[in-house]
């Protein structure tokens, strides 16, 4: 008995071993048995709209849609990367699509589920965008460009983020404690789980005087990366390629 959590897995055509491991993974006893499996966003390097005709998109579908044809539920929050996944793919993919802060009891325990962006509240200049695009006009604007305008215009916002992240400090890309605090007491937790930091650990904190985690997903630019919540306990280790 155990639900398995995974993020920031980028994949991209450059890197094609990554998904390889992500397809092996939904393959393996430990995800066909598990009672649920998350993906808390950046599932891909970039997301151009449902309509992507690309074989990555494909290869994805067939693979999550698999293991949910298996009983096992697949949930999916979109995060930076592919916040533009809508309805239609996450049908055929077979995801059960959940917003960003929503909260689910894990064996008893309710826990806060979020990507992670939204805490990184020191990055001014990324939340200013962030807001931006995320607006359905713009959304709409984007989805209304020909295919092979957005596979540029998502190439140009790469190269952006490279640039952004690349001459910003690490402390101000991170989480903010007072961000996570609030979030947490929000949602009336004392667990939440996130992604895209990079960061993969377990921190324990005190929230209110009561004993608190915060647990980060790790990338798979790498390696794979997997949390494994189980009555017992909660594990996160790699996957390593094959």
């Amino acid at each position: 008995m155990a639900t398995l959590f995974i993020a920031d897995l980028h994949l991209d055509d450059s890197r094609p071993q990554i998904t390889r491991l992500f397809e092996d993974f939904l393959a393996s006893d430990e995800a066909r048995s598990a009672d649920a499996v998350y993906i808390l966003g950046d599932l891909v390097e970039a997301w151009i709209g449902d309509d992507d005709d690309a074989e990555l998109p494909a290869r994805i579908a067939r693979a999550t849609h698999a293991l949910r044809d298996r009983g096992v539920p697949v949930y999916f929050m979109v995060g930076n990367r592919d916040f533009l996944l809508g309805e239609d793919f996450a049908r055929r993919a077979g995801f059960t699509l959940l917003d960003d802060g929503t909260v689910h009891d894990l064996y008893g325990r309710p826990t806060l589920l979020m990507h992670g962006d939204v805490l990184c509240t020191d990055d001014i200049a990324y939340q200013t965008v962030r807001k931006q695009v995320r607006t359905p006009e713009w959304k709409a604007q984007i989805l209304a460009m020909p295919l092979e305008a957005r596979r540029a215009f998502a190439a140009k916002a790469r190269q952006d983020s490279k640039a952004h992240t690349g001459s910003t400090m690490e402390t101000i890309m991170d989480v903010n404690a007072e961000a996570v605090a609030d979030s947490m007491r929000k949602a009336g937790v004392t667990r939440l789980i996130h992604g895209h930091t990079h960061r993969p650990a377990t921190h324990r904190f005190e929230l209110d005087g009561q004993p608190a985690e915060r647990i980060v997903l790790g990338d798979w630019y790498e390696h794979g990366s997997v949390l494994r919540v189980a009555p017992e306990g909660t594990e996160l280790r790699g996957l390593a390629l094959g």
